[in-house]
């Protein structure tokens, strides 16, 4: 049970970083629309924005690549599972600290300091049942 709910929390992880690959083939105008939908002003076109757009989507979206093949073998992946967790706690406090210092509405920084908090605990939590051999049933 705990090791088929580390493997949903890891499958909602990549998800939740894989939703950025958006960000690598948009074009500017549909991706400054959607920063608009999440509470930015106008955002006039800039070359180096646009690249740094790109590396960090390429990124992110990479990040959720790995949270995936986490997800699909975890029992093989299991040593480096609690890093990914940690990994989910640290952003969420960054998110955490930066969101209340620029004073950011709730939607989208609650949402996402949430799912990293969440997330990350859950993965620590329940990393340990990637530890556990799958019993085995005689036929």
């Amino acid at each position: 049970m705990k090791l088929s709910l580390l493997r949903l929390t890891l499958v909602f992880s990549a998800l939740a970083w894989g939703v950025s690959l958006f960000g690598v083939f948009a074009s500017w105008p549909a991706a400054e629309a959607v920063f608009q939908e999440l509470g930015a002003k106008n955002i006039a076109h800039d070359p180096m924005l646009d690249y740094w757009l790109r590396m960090a989507a390429g990124l992110f979206s990479l990040v959720g690549a790995l949270f995936l093949v986490l997800a699909l073998r975890p029992q093989q992946h299991r040593a480096i599972i609690p890093w990914f967790g940690g990994l989910m706690l640290v952003e969420g406090f960054v998110l955490l600290v930066h969101g209340l210092r620029l004073r950011l509405s709730p939607i989208p920084f609650v949402a996402d300091t949430l799912a990293c908090l969440g997330a990350g605990a859950a993965i620590l939590y329940l990393s340990r049942s990637a530890f556990i051999k799958p019993a085995v049933t005689e036929h």
